[in-house]
């Protein structure tokens, strides 16, 4: 099974010779980017699980209904939110949406699975930075669900045999051909593999004059939307199997 999930943050860097990029405007790409990616994924019938950055959640509230009616799953993602925070914006969430929130992702910031399972949440999917020395750091972990507090903690997936995880940026360098071959053999070793992207990797940093480095500037943008139709015309074409990750999980 391949669980496909987006990460919807505004991109947070700083621009370059003294430029600015308002805080309406980083909110405006980001709203752009993940459109592009919706249809994409309408084009190839394919459903996602998009982890909503959780301070951009009430400002993007059309753009999250739009997401849900395509039938894709709305989830929260964490990054500095305190608990009643988080609390206080699923209420909101599930009422405007009508549908209860069951996930989400942390990474710095990691919330207790206790505390969490207060707020009535089914599943946590925690990640790890991801950077160009990142792929080399861990070469071993556990890739299956466990159970911890009552809630289900699904784990990054990693390749068996490159011993590359399904990271943002291990999307972004890998050539297709090479990435394609790494899906297909781990989904013989293992149940799943969750792949994960973040919106602001479809911008175009020509027009934006952000300051990233260089090899997050590789493959962004228009190449980076090219690269997704790749991957799920490739899924589509293997007949794989696809699923929300609270479809999958329960």
């Amino acid at each position: 099974m391949i669980l496909l999930t987006f990460n919807i943050v505004n991109i947070e860097a700083g621009c370059k010779n003294g430029s600015e990029v308002s805080d309406s405007e980083r909110l405006k790409i980001s709203e752009e980017n993940t459109r592009a990616i919706l249809r994409i994924l309408d084009i190839h019938d394919i459903k996602a699980t998009f982890f909503i950055e959780i301070s951009l959640v009430e400002k993007l509230q059309n753009l999250l209904k739009a997401i849900s009616f395509q039938g894709h799953e709305i989830a929260f993602y964490n990054q500095n939110s305190q608990p009643d925070e988080i609390e206080n914006t699923k209420k909101i969430t599930q009422d405007f949406l009508e549908k209860q929130i069951k996930g989400i992702r942390q990474k710095d910031n990691k919330i207790s699975s206790q505390i969490l399972k207060l707020m009535e949440f089914s599943y946590i999917s925690n990640i790890d930075n991801a950077n160009i020395l990142f792929p080399f750091k861990r070469l071993k972990r556990d890739t299956e669900i466990i159970e911890e507090d009552g809630l289900s903690i699904v784990p990054e997936s990693i390749s068996p045999y490159s011993q590359l995880p399904y990271n943002d940026f291990v999307f972004q360098i890998l050539p297709m051909k090479y990435y394609q071959n790494m899906v297909f053999e781990t989904l013989k070793n293992d149940d799943f593999v969750l792949i994960y992207l973040n919106s602001w990797q479809f911008t175009d940093f020509a027009r934006y004059h952000f300051d990233v480095p260089f090899y997050r500037r590789l493959n962004s943008g228009k190449k980076m939307e090219n690269k997704l139709d790749a991957l799920l015309s490739w899924i589509n074409e293997k007949e794989m199997a696809t699923s929300r990750m609270k479809d999958y999980i329960f």
